[in-house]
């Protein structure tokens, strides 16, 4: 498929929101999933962090080239920070605290915040706990991952010490829920969580005796344990996409190989090959008439790659195409307000880059903004 090189641009800066703030802002790493989203209002958002806490520029407006930002939503001690998204436009922040103690092990919990539209601030930072009262046990918490039902509420799913599965969510009024242990042993981080269009919840966490995979038999329901799938998975590079009704493709890198591969339950894991440094980025996209997959990653030598096949045809083939821009982390891939596909990369100077597709068939990419 053609992919422009990017050439840079700069765009402007405007004054930040009630509890940000703004100054020579640098991001350590991107946040984990999804990290550019397609807001209420039509404009696009994209985030990272430091260790000052959260970092957003923000679209100026549906479909524009130009951006403002960053700005910096402070926030301490976090070690990873995750983003969920609901069909209402919401943005869920879920992040895994580790305060620093002098009398022992750091003191873990979680943490979430809304962004309820694009470059509005946040609510206030609110504590949702740990599972583990004991410290050591409480340390040992794993990285948390989120999805938002058709009610709009977040579900948290997390490794526990004990290497099982724990669920926090919210109910329909918008209230904590305690801790549910789901049970399983022997899991690794980081569990791969979907939302379906439908409501259904579906989660998928790598083990050292296959992934475990747990799916809602109903809206709302707790989910409940389905056969583990013999596949071995390199942690943390899970990512799910709903590819069908209530039905979801798993992309992961595979330790074995080093390359990408897809899976949906009872079918063959298909090599994609690649040679990511960390997860994949999946989103679905119409091109020429077409439902297909698009899928981007870094590899190991810091180039963003990016590539697309028909929905669920990944056997067919499909090629990796280097865009001219290098990052690190997972790139972010969203649909902006007229539909087309926007790829962003944190550059290795931490400024921001974004291309969006052209009016050329396939996936043709213009040239990039350096924001």
């Amino acid at each position: 498929m053609p992919v422009r090189p990017a050439r840079s641009a700069r765009s402007r800066s405007t004054p930040p929101g009630d509890n940000e703030s703004r100054g020579g802002h640098l991001p350590d790493a991107t946040v984990d999933g999804r990290w550019l989203l397609l807001g209420s209002d039509g404009r696009l958002a994209a985030y990272a962090r430091n260790r000052e806490g959260l970092l957003r520029w923000t679209q100026d407006r549906p479909g524009g080239s130009s951006w403002t930002g960053p700005a910096l939503f402070p926030v301490r001690d976090l070690t990873h920070l995750f983003i969920a998204q609901g069909a209402n436009g919401y943005a869920h922040f879920l992040a895994r605290r580790a305060v620093p103690k002098p009398d022992g092990p750091a003191a873990v919990d979680l943490v979430h915040a809304v962004q309820y539209q694009s470059g509005r601030p946040l609510t206030a930072w609110r504590s949702l706990g740990n599972p583990h009262q004991d410290r050591e046990k409480a340390e040992r918490l794993g990285v948390p991952r989120g999805a938002v039902d058709d009610a709009g509420a977040l579900h948290v799913l997390v490794r526990n010490a004990g290497r099982g599965l724990m669920l926090r969510r919210e109910d329909e009024t918008g209230k904590w829920e305690g801790w549910r242990d789901l049970q399983g042993s022997m899991f690794q981080d980081a569990p791969a969580v979907m939302a379906a269009a439908s409501g259904l919840i579906e989660v998928l966490i790598p083990g050292e005796e296959g992934a475990g995979r747990w799916v809602q038999p109903e809206p709302h329901a707790l989910p409940e344990r389905a056969e583990n799938i013999p596949v071995a998975i390199a942690p943390g590079t899970a990512v799910a996409l709903e590819t069908g009704p209530d039905r979801a493709t798993y992309y992961w890198t595979d330790p074995a190989s080093g390359g990408i591969v897809a899976h949906r339950p009872g079918g063959w894991v298909i090599p994609l090959g690649g040679a990511p440094a960390g997860p994949v980025a999946a989103l679905r996209a119409t091109l020429d008439g077409y439902d297909c997959t698009v899928l981007a990653h870094c590899d190991t030598e810091g180039n963003v790659m990016l590539a697309a096949c028909g929905t669920e045809n990944e056997g067919a083939g499909l090629w990796w195409s280097p865009t001219g821009e290098r990052g690190a982390g997972t790139p972010g891939l969203a649909l902006d307000a007229h539909g087309r596909v926007v790829i962003a990369a944190l550059a290795p100077d931490g400024s921001l880059r974004i291309a969006r597709q052209n009016d050329e068939p396939g996936l043709a990419m213009g040239p990039s903004v350096r924001v």
